[in-house]
């Protein structure tokens, strides 16, 4: 089972650190990631291997949501099946 992490907000120092300590402290393995900067917009998307998380995946969504609050940033985190889902309409 995976999930897509999506971030977007005004660039800082640490947003990859902090969102991947995150993942990481649910055990959730960063697979892949791909960021970029305009001018002083931060996009990032992760996908993240979520089979063998510690605790509720609705958790750690409201938790990178929470944080990405905290840091000024919008965080959606979702199941690869919805997100496959929808783009398939």
């Amino acid at each position: 089972m995976r999930a897509v992490v999506s971030v977007i907000g005004k660039d800082a120092v640490g947003i990859l650190a902090k969102v991947s300590t995150k993942c990481a402290e649910y055990n959730a393995n960063v697979i892949e990631v791909s960021q970029s900067v305009l001018e002083d917009i931060f996009a990032m998307t992760m996908l993240v291997d979520i089979s063998r998380i510690n605790g509720e995946f609705a958790t750690l969504v409201d938790d990178l949501a929470a944080m990405g609050d905290s840091m000024g940033l919008e965080i959606h985190t979702m199941h690869e099946d919805i997100f496959k889902c929808m783009h398939e309409i």
